[in-house]
């Protein structure tokens, strides 16, 4: 892979993450694996999922029934803010096996799973828009544009998200959030909100380091 094919891709997600302007539209992303780790964390542990929402402001809520405490509760709560960051760094183990086109599809499965569950018109419009470009990339274009689109996409998980995490904090200091997931948390374990942000932090920069260093020798 080229120089310029190598660092393309991270140049751009990062553009994507870091401007002001864009980000309000990129975000929508991340907010679909966020609530998409509720979703998968929900069922996972038991609950009963009965939907969810994507809303134009970049925000989102997973609706599920079951135990309002215990650990199956705490962890669907924690998911949210680190789910992209764990689906970017596994995106990062596969990129660097080489294998790109299980990634691209087992994308497109994981979209058209949530599909079934979204309950508004703008989340059915992101997802479907979302696993339209996977498909389209993954069923047409060259070995070479799916490696370099890849690439970009576990760039973006992996930086897309953090910026989320400090966004949450920054909200929270200005009592703009008072059902967050860290104060949900906080309420249910008696662990302040800003050690959960904590936590949150730790994970999602993990994974950026560590996906990055697995994908900077490419």
């Amino acid at each position: 892979m080229s120089t310029l094919a190598k660092w393309a891709p991270a140049v751009l997600a990062l553009v994507l993450v870091a401007g002001p302007g864009v980000w309000r539209i990129s975000r929508n992303t991340i907010t679909i694996a966020h609530e998409g780790g509720h979703a998968l964390v929900a069922l996972l542990t038991g609950r009963r999922l009965e939907g969810i929402k994507l809303n134009a402001d970049t925000s989102g809520v997973t609706v599920s029934r079951g135990k309002p405490t215990g650990i199956a509760v705490v962890l669907m709560y924690f998911a949210g803010y680190v789910t992209p960051s764990l689906l970017g760094l596994g995106a990062a183990l596969l990129v660097t096996t080489d294998n790109v086109r299980p990634l691209l599809w087992a994308t497109v499965v994981l979209l058209a799973a949530m599909l079934i569950m979204i309950r508004n018109l703008f989340g059915v419009l992101s997802v479907v828009a979302t696993g339209t470009i996977m498909f389209v990339v993954s069923w047409y274009a060259t070995a070479q544009w799916q490696a370099a689109f890849a690439l970009f996409v576990t760039w973006f998980l992996l930086l897309g998200g953090v910026r989320p995490v400090g966004e949450l904090q920054g909200r929270r200091l200005r009592g703009r959030a008072p059902n967050s997931d860290a104060d949900m948390l906080a309420r249910i374990t008696r662990v302040p909100g800003l050690v959960w942000v904590a936590l949150f932090a730790v994970v999602t920069i993990g994974c950026l380091l560590l996906g990055g260093r697995m994908l900077l020798p490419l």
